[in-house]
């Protein structure tokens, strides 16, 4: 008989559900871009820095989240 090659996967802690949360609202919604608004000039691209901090901030609100659920 073949082996079965699923694995049982342990439960995620906090942090990595918090951080899969991000990943994914990050990637749908372009989260920190800072594209500019239909109609308006806006900043335009923001530096990698601040790019940085807004998905370290998103982290945190993520965490907070998922820390109350």
């Amino acid at each position: 008989m073949p082996e079965e090659t699923t694995e049982k996967q342990e439960p995620k802690n906090t942090d990595e559900i918090a951080l899969e949360l991000m990943k994914f609202i990050a990637v749908t919604t372009g989260y920190g871009k800072g594209t500019p608004a239909a109609g308006f000039a806006g900043k335009g691209q923001r530096s990698s820095e601040e790019y940085a901090d807004s998905l370290l901030e998103l982290f945190e609100r993520c965490r907070s989240a998922v820390r109350k659920a």
